[in-house]
């Protein structure tokens, strides 16, 4: 663990860690709390036991509990002339900028487009987009194998994407149509691919955590006792600030922490839980906080920027991996549009989403690629144009798909394959036209 970020020490006094700077951007005046709107580098230190009482602003009143802290130097500024950048100066190689800038783009078009086709009426029920949280999609599912596991919540498109479900089944799955990549059946939030281990997405917050606790199981399950060395699988579980107040996930890390389960909790703070602001929710904004609580490394990261988020989501996960168990990651972000296209978004304040619009993680990773000579402007122009391509054929390809046969109605409903479903001739029993017969009556 030498070359670790994370450290855990036991500590006495938890509460702010020195170093790690929360001051909010000069825009966001209406932000008392020193949490929100945080762009400073993360540098959590935490106390040994043996160390002098900590300052004053290092405590929290009346508090003098043993927890769990964690030590991280995850990202560190770079002090470079912007005419000169050599490769050992680089958080990311030209592939990996591209790859990630391919994939937040993507992530990004796509949710614009299925804006359009909402309000064109060929996709029903609620719709909720992720535009301007691309960064914790990104910075986490592109560092995953295909065998690791994915669970999301019902802002999901994005998500599917990032772990390479093709565009085409994910907008053909919105328009309610057989080629979707749950055939039409799972709509805006509950995509699901057994090929790309995308355990689902969940309309119901806190629903998705113990299923991802699960498959964490099921991967250390395999490994020792089933003795397969070569399953070294990790889960990533993703969900949303407004979720961290409800009792699934509290026990959940209970259980990961216990068993030292491969599972990475990854809290999608966009700061409103629909209209619910997350300082008037919560008696701690603090939510990393939580993890220590039950002996895991809990870390705080911009979530508007991929790069920080990569470095934090490239230890948490080799720790899973490694065998040495969770970590709870709290990542800063913010959502462009209103909680679901049916929302008119006019609770926030609109210096607030001004100020988060100005941090838009697209346009700091392209001005980061520009900068470093990673590539040329040109170069991005083609993704940004292969990207428009795959958006539009997935919008044609969807449109001309058809729609799901009624037999499908009860199929991946009832286990037996001989019961209500299915008669004993092996065909659908809705497909008899005696089937309703007589419930007029009833």
């Amino acid at each position: 663990m030498s070359a670790s970020f994370f450290s855990v020490r036991a500590v006495r006094h938890p509460g702010s860690f020195a170093g790690e700077e929360h001051g909010p951007p000069a825009a966001s005046g209406w932000l008392a709390s020193g949490f929100l709107g945080s762009a400073g580098k993360l540098r959590f230190r935490a106390l040994s036991v043996s160390a002098p009482a900590p300052s004053s602003s290092a405590r929290r009143r009346g508090s003098s509990s043993v927890v769990v802290a964690v030590s991280s130097d995850v990202v560190k500024e770079k002090k470079l002339k912007p005419s000169s950048s050599s490769s050992s100066d680089l958080l990311i190689t030209k592939e990996e900028g591209l790859e990630l800038y391919e994939d937040m783009v993507l992530g990004r078009s796509f949710e614009d487009m299925c804006a359009q086709m909402y309000y064109r009426g060929k996709m029903f029920g609620f719709v909720h987009l992720y535009n301007g949280q691309e960064a914790v999609s990104t910075g986490f599912i592109k560092l995953l194998k295909q065998e690791d596991c994915v669970v999301s919540t019902y802002r999901d498109h994005v998500h599917a994407l990032s772990k390479g479900v093709p565009a085409r089944a994910v907008m053909s799955e919105l328009f309610g149509k057989t080629t979707g990549c749950c055939r039409g059946q799972g709509g805006s939030m509950h995509m699901f691919s057994k090929e790309h281990n995308l355990l689902g997405g969940f309309a119901f917050i806190g629903e998705g955590i113990p299923i991802a606790t699960g498959a964490a199981f099921a991967s250390k399950y395999r490994r020792e006792v089933l003795k397969e060395a070569d399953c070294d699988h990790v889960t990533v579980a993703f969900f949303g600030d407004g979720t961290c107040n409800n009792g699934q996930f509290y026990e959940c890390l209970n259980m990961a922490a216990l068993w030292k389960l491969p599972i990475v909790f990854v809290v999608e703070n966009n700061l409103w839980a629909i209209g619910m602001s997350h300082l008037r929710a919560t008696s701690d904004p603090q939510i990393w906080k939580k993890g220590p609580a039950f002996g895991m490394p809990g870390v705080h990261v911009d979530g508007m920027d991929v790069l920080k988020v990569r470095e934090v989501a490239k230890e948490a996960i080799g720790r899973a991996r490694r065998g040495e168990g969770p970590t709870l990651v709290e990542c800063e972000t913010y959502r462009f549009r209103g909680h679901s296209l049916a929302d008119p978004d006019e609770l926030r304040d609109p210096a607030e989403k001004a100020c988060y619009a100005a941090r838009d993680p697209i346009v700091a990773l392209k001005k980061y690629i520009l900068e470093k000579n990673l590539a040329r402007e040109d170069e991005l122009k083609a993704i940004d144009k292969k990207i428009d391509e795959i958006i539009e054929d997935s919008v044609e390809f969807a449109d001309a798909s058809p729609p799901p046969h009624r037999s499908q109605l009860l199929e991946n409903v009832f286990a037996d394959p001989k019961g209500f479903g299915i008669g004993p001739d092996g065909r659908y029993r809705c497909e008899d036209p005696k089937f309703t017969a007589g419930t007029a009556q009833v």
